[in-house]
């Protein structure tokens, strides 16, 4: 199994609503269609960073979900600071 762990900021403009929004668009629309998800989560940190953690079955269920579009993606991509996204994936072991 994967965890993925997403961590960013909000675009300029973007705010804590508009985020939430299209977070739960893509966490009701998307997400559960993925080939391989199991389960997402978003968190908000003290600093202003944000972090969504999605478990995978596989690292190219993780891979190939993150190439997904749609309206429901593109919403939540527009809230994003593409500069401030890191992305670590980590193989469980059990």
């Amino acid at each position: 199994m994967i965890i993925e762990h997403r961590t960013f900021r909000l675009a300029a403009g973007a705010d804590e609503g508009q985020l939430l929004e299209a977070d739960r668009r893509v966490q009701t629309e998307v997400a559960p269609f993925q080939h391989g998800f199991i389960r997402r989560t978003t968190a908000r940190g003290a600093d202003g960073r944000w972090l969504v953690e999605t478990l995978w079955f596989s690292d190219v269920d993780a891979v190939a979900a993150a190439e997904v579009d749609g309206p429901a993606v593109d919403a939540f991509r527009v809230c994003v600071d593409p500069a401030s996204v890191e992305v670590v994936r980590w193989t469980t072991l059990d």
